[in-house]
């Protein structure tokens, strides 16, 4: 089975789909890694509301994108009872990253960089970063769309604190139920940078010192580091399970069911 990774082609799905955190746990209570995703079905069972089925079938697009690309991570979702807002909301955005190489580098380089030295941003701003990562193709009004999307996106993910320039740099509350599943996420996934340094955590404000502090206290690790040498003390094999242990032994259902 191929290891599931970060994506790393830019793309313009975001203009069609931002964080979108209430349709995120739609999907993934409904969906796990045996369902068909399907549009109709999607539609006619109201899976996102009453959603037109033009708007269903770009939500599962993006869905598929951001969970169904990572099965055991899916399938957590899937059986996780009782989520905490700030865990739903830091979930959606780590997934966000995954599957936007865009959203990834603004969020987890130019906002903390940015965070550092002056943390507000604009608007303006952000359209001309757009218009220096993007390809030369991209007009303004792409470029300005894409502005947009961003800043709505982290407005919902709690690293924008206002919709109105100049707009303060916040962080968002990780708990650390939200922080174990992105480590045993990362475990799985082939990403740029380590599991101690990388963008995923970076961009909530955790940098290697802050992680590393956070991690020694995490009941799903026997975290320990000296020097350079860091040991993360897994008390689970893998995401599933790590859920298994949290949520009791996976009880999936048969291929198409919900």
């Amino acid at each position: 089975m191929t290891q599931p990774a970060e994506a790393t082609a830019i793309h313009t799905r975001l203009l069609k789909c931002a964080l979108e955190v209430d349709d995120a746990r739609a999907f993934w209570s409904r969906a796990d890694s045996t369902t068909g995703l399907d549009a109709q079905r999607a539609f006619d069972d109201y899976w996102f509301g009453a959603r037109s089925l033009a708007r269903v079938k770009v939500l599962l697009l993006n869905m598929r994108a951001r969970f169904a690309d990572f099965p055991a991570a899916l399938d957590a979702l899937h059986r996780w009872p009782h989520m905490t807002p700030d865990t739903r909301r830091a979930i959606c955005h780590w997934h966000l990253q995954l599957a936007d190489p865009l959203y990834r580098t603004f969020t987890g380089e130019w906002l903390v960089e940015r965070r550092a030295t002056r943390p507000e941003i604009t608007r303006d701003l952000v359209v001309n970063w757009v218009g220096d990562q993007g390809p030369p193709r991209w007009t303004m009004s792409t470029r300005i769309q894409f502005a947009s999307k961003l800043l709505s996106a982290c407005l919902a993910a709690g690293l924008v604190g206002s919709k109105r320039d100049p707009r303060p740099l916040t962080l968002p509350r990780v708990p650390d139920a939200a922080l174990e599943y992105l480590m045993y996420l990362l475990r799985e996934t082939v990403i740029a940078g380590t599991l101690l340094d990388n963008p995923y955590a970076r961009s909530v404000g955790l940098d290697p010192r802050g992680l590393t502090d956070r991690l020694r206290k995490l009941p799903g690790l026997a975290f320990e580091r000296q020097g350079d040498l860091a040991d993360f003390g897994w008390r689970c094999p893998d995401l599933r399970a790590w859920a298994d242990a949290r949520f009791g032994a996976a009880d999936l259902p048969a291929a198409g069911g919900t």
